[in-house]
Order: structure tokens, then sequence, then C-alpha cells
């Protein structure tokens, strides 16, 4: 068993019901329906509901825990029924319900809102880059971004492309990275920084 986790949080189906389960990642979401408690539970991969009764020793710390707080989570899988499968879902058939919860890390107040994404202005999303990235709609284009990339060099590899790229000290960024200053060859004793960018050629 993995440390932190025998499954994703989008990898769970019916089939797994009755399994004992461990998962880890953020706490996405938690509703108090009062008899019950649902934490929507996400990592890279997904959202699993997870699910404490009041007498369950995890209920309180559940209830107390601040979203996108880090924790890990053991229980086991039991089928929701029918009037509450979510089917917008792919783990919508199932929840876990918690018997152990471990804090892995904790997160005071957020300066923007990873869910539900709220009207954040773009300055202040780039300067907390890190939370805008877990919201869904950028989650899902930057793994878009990459499966692009991939795909093309696949294929252009299939055709029998190389790709070649020379040495680069740095390149520059539009995401606000700074560039690094290195020695100027033209200007003795001074720096400047490095615009040169990565060149890439491809040959058949």
């Amino acid at each position: 068993m993995h440390r932190y986790r025998t499954h994703s949080c989008g990898q769970l189906r019916e089939e797994h019901v009755g399994q004992q389960v461990r998962l880890s990642g953020w706490v996405h979401n938690r509703r108090d329906l009062g008899g019950l408690l649902f934490v929507d539970l996400r990592d890279h991969y997904g959202v699993t509901q997870l699910m404490a009764r009041p007498e369950s020793p995890v209920f309180e710390e559940l209830s107390r825990i601040s979203k996108e707080s880090v924790i890990q989570v053991t229980g086991v899988v039991a089928a929701r029924s029918a009037e509450n499968v979510n089917p917008n879902l792919p783990t919508g058939a199932i929840e876990i319900e918690a018997s152990e919860v471990e804090v892995l890390g904790t997160t005071e107040e957020l300066p923007l809102t990873v869910f539900p994404e709220d009207n954040t202005s773009e300055e202040r999303r780039l300067t907390y880059r890190f939370l805008d990235l877990r919201r869904e709609r950028m989650h899902r284009n930057v793994m878009l971004r990459s499966q692009v990339v991939a795909y093309i060099r696949q294929k252009m590899t299939e055709l029998g492309f190389n790709e070649f790229q020379t040495p680069i000290l740095t390149s520059s960024s539009p995401e606000g990275a700074r560039d690094f200053l290195v020695p100027s060859r033209l200007h003795p004793g001074s720096s400047s920084p490095s615009r040169r960018r990565p060149s890439s050629s491809s040959s058949c």
C-alpha cells in the first residue's frame, strides 16, 4: 500500500464498493447537512466525495478543516443511493465512509478562491499563480497544452523528424519569471539580461 494513497481521487467506481481505500488530496468543498457531513476531496486526477456521520471519530476533525488543506483519508467505498448519484462526476456513483483522517497541511484564509471560481483580477491571479493553477479551468488548459505538445512531438518523431535544441542560459517567460543576469561580452565588467531565445530545428 502506498504511504499516501491506494487510489487517486478520480479512479474509484462501483466495482470498488466494499473495499478499504486511502486517498490524499485538497479539501475541495464541504457540506454539513446536520446529520451527515460531506467533503469533496480533490487531486490532480479528479474529485471523490467523503462522508462522515456524527458518531464517527473523524466527524469533528473533518468539520473543522479549511478548504484547500491537504488531508489523507482512509475509509470504505460505499455506493450512493440512486437519488444521490452525480452523473456529472466520474466518481459520482460512490462515496467514501471515512474512518481515519490525517491532516498533512493546513491553510489559512486564501487570497483568492479555488472553488467556486470568482472574478479575481488577473494581477492577483498572477501573484498567487500556485493557487490559480489549482482552478479547474486553468488546470484543464495546462493539461491540454501538455497533451497537444506531446502529440505533435510523437507524430513528428514517427515521421522521422529529429529535434535539436541549442544550449541556452535562459529564455524570457510571459508569466512573470525573472531573467537571470549574465556577463556581457560587449561591455566587460557589466551584466545584461540574457535575451537569447531557444532555437529548435527539425530535419527529416
